[in-house]
């Protein structure tokens, strides 16, 4: 670990990764790799979640080909110095900010989209000028192998590198140090990496997670909201840090939701979920027996079916829940939907607020003053209206937690603001006034105040 970080270091240093020129040949790169190596790509997301190649592609290469292409298309703009006006106390001088690479970088991946939360913040490092270690996750092994041997044939290890491994590679990771970690993962090991990094003064983006809700009210379109939940929910078997993790639904509508929801599950699954191919699975068995054991909440309104061998979990809806439930008491992270009931929208805002700020909430509503209440009141770290999840697939708009649910944004812009650090710098004219030097007792503060 130790003479990786010292090579990249060392290359960083030598000047190689700042021209542009550089960065965007090595953009080209991985855009043609991901091309040509797609098959390979594709059959490892099929071999460790069991993602059709049509979700796959859809819900990870095209996300990042989208990154790619925006931080090419804009890659000039991004990194242009910028000129800043200068207080007339300054005169005569000029302010520019200028960006520049971090330096050596730490990505640390997670196992549930793991082609593209692993690639999209690489592009951002690559645009930004930086050199990368990369860590995927152990618990996508075969996703592991595909990036290791992607990266490893379009980039020299001293740019970018991968770190195969599970937690002894992750610890020994972060004893070194960086210039910048990017990790993504649960709030709980986000803990423990914000801690590592603190040893060494490093600066990190964590992109966490929580328990997402949804707000259906009284004016929704239920039949809409419903196919949108639904797909959310299922998408990736709801192994994504965006899932609805939960729904809120005035009393009155709820059975007509619940209906709904069982209709589009059939839908999109068939009579028998189970029997079919377009389900992923849970990614091991730690994870579905969890799962598992959630199904004990409530009651099961649809679904509710599992199979232990193929690590398998029907879409389920559960209703007559508590928040004392333990289904309620932790990210879901699975196919598993509670439905909750509510009287007022205003006591169920105020009680939201007082709950840990979830990374995404979604609200189902055709009134704007019903949008303006919850979007005006409560804190998250991003989401839709009238939709779900696909706040999340715009490189045009940044994505990150807030509190709890994480710190720092990635995609497009922001990520590229995420690996550079803007430098500030003052130049000064010949011109010398004496106002500034002592002594200072003949001066008039009079004067001062009006050029300051």
């Amino acid at each position: 670990m130790q003479q990786t970080v010292a090579a990249q270091r060392r290359y960083f240093e030598s000047g190689a990764t700042r021209p542009l020129t550089f960065r965007l040949e090595m953009l080209t790169r991985l855009e043609l790799g991901l091309a040509r190596w797609e098959e390979e790509l594709l059959a490892a997301l099929k071999a460790d979640l069991n993602k059709d190649p049509y979700e796959g592609y859809m819900c990870e290469l095209a996300l990042t080909l989208g990154e790619v292409r925006m931080a090419r298309k804009h890659l000039r703009a991004w990194a242009r110095p910028a000129r800043r006006s200068t207080p007339l106390a300054h005169f005569p001088s000029k302010s520019t900010v200028y960006r520049e690479p971090y330096g050596v970088a730490l990505i640390m991946a997670p196992w549930n989209y793991p082609l593209f939360l692993t690639l999209a913040p690489l592009v951002s490092a690559i645009a930004a000028g930086c050199c990368a270690v990369v860590k995927p996750s152990a618990y996508a092994p075969a996703s592991s192998r595909a990036l290791a041997g992607l990266l490893g044939r379009l980039y020299p290890p001293e740019y970018i590198t991968v770190i195969e491994g599970g937690r002894g590679e992750n610890a020994a990771l972060l004893e070194q140090r960086f210039d910048y970690i990017f990790f993504t993962g649960s709030p709980a090991v986000g803990r423990a990496v914000m801690a590592a990094a603190a040893e060494h003064l490093t600066p990190v983006t964590l992109e966490l997670g929580g328990k997402s809700p949804v707000i259906v009210a009284a004016d929704a379109d239920v039949e809409l909201a419903a196919a949108r939940i639904v797909w959310g929910k299922c998408v990736n078997a709801s192994q994504t840090c965006v899932a609805p993790d939960h729904v809120w639904v005035p009393e009155g509508m709820r059975e007509k939701l619940v209906e709904a929801m069982g209709r589009q599950i059939r839908r999109f699954y068939g009579p028998d979920p189970l029997a079919g191919e377009d389900l992923p699975r849970i990614v091991n068995r730690k994870h579905f027996d969890r799962l598992c054991r959630l199904l004990e909440s409530g009651r099961t309104a649809h679904g509710g079916q599992t199979d232990r061998e193929r690590l398998r979990i029907a879409p389920t809806v559960l209703v007559d829940v508590t928040e004392e439930d333990a289904v309620m008491g932790e990210e879901i992270f699975g196919p598993i939907l509670p439905v909750l009931t509510y009287s007022d929208l205003d006591a169920l805002v105020g009680r939201l607020q007082g709950k840990p700020r979830p990374l995404a909430l979604y609200l189902f509503t055709r009134s704007r003053a019903v949008e303006r209440q919850v979007l005006g009141r409560l804190c998250f770290g991003g989401g839709c209206v009238n939709d779900t999840v696909v706040h999340l697939a715009t490189p045009r708009m940044p994505f990150g937690g807030v509190g709890n649910s994480g710190m720092g944004r990635c995609h497009g812009k922001a990520g590229f603001d995420t690996f550079t650090h803007e430098k500030s710098i003052l130049k000064k004219g010949r011109l010398d006034l004496p106002v500034r030097y002592p002594p200072y007792g003949a001066k008039r503060i009079s004067t001062l105040k009006k050029l300051m």
